[in-house]
């Protein structure tokens, strides 16, 4: 597993380092193969934010790609709940890879696409670029809970499109599809 450790407002210490190692280190038994976990670590400089040590990760796996936050008043309290989370989500998503499998096989899916956002204006203040892995629908949601977003893109293994499942304020799904 290769871990890689950024500060954001703050000097990530030796100590701090070696810490998130350690706890981070407890996902490598629980996951078949992280590939990469990013920790980000920040001081909210806002004197009315009272949790403000944030740990953030992401830890991208041959499956999903799992995404947590957590704020408190010490860094290292902060580590330990988000490893927490992160265990959470990983019990999570073996549980439910056993109850819906998977409907379609590996070796006939072609190579992931990268999508690119471009940059439109003022309004943009961050990009990503991630792999668009052909899924089910149902799977997309699967991966929308795991990441805790609202809305998630993935290319449809049946119409070979790209789509977007979204989260609805009554809690239900919906699809978009393009025409």
């Amino acid at each position: 597993m290769r871990l890689q450790v950024k500060g954001r407002n703050l000097e990530v210490s030796d100590q701090i380092r070696s810490y998130a190692e350690e706890k981070l280190g407890k996902l490598d038994r629980l996951v078949n193969d992280p590939t990469r976990v990013e920790l980000e670590l920040a001081v909210e400089k806002n004197p009315s934010i009272h949790d403000s040590q944030v740990a953030e990760a992401t830890v991208w796996t041959k499956g999903p790609v799992l995404r947590a936050r957590e704020a408190s008043a010490d860094m290292k309290a902060s580590i330990d709940q988000l490893v927490d989370k992160l265990e959470r989500q990983v019990k999570r998503y073996r549980e439910k890879r056993r109850v819906a499998p998977r409907r379609h096989a590996d070796a006939a899916l072609p190579e992931a696409a990268t999508l690119e956002a471009e940059e439109t204006g003022p309004a943009v203040v961050k990009t990503k670029q991630f792999a668009v892995k052909p899924m089910m629908p149902d799977e997309a949601v699967l991966q929308l809970e795991l990441i805790g977003h609202d809305f998630f893109v993935f290319r449809n293994a049946e119409s070979e499109e790209i789509n977007v499942v979204y989260r609805r304020r009554e809690g239900n799904y919906g699809l978009i599809e393009p025409t």
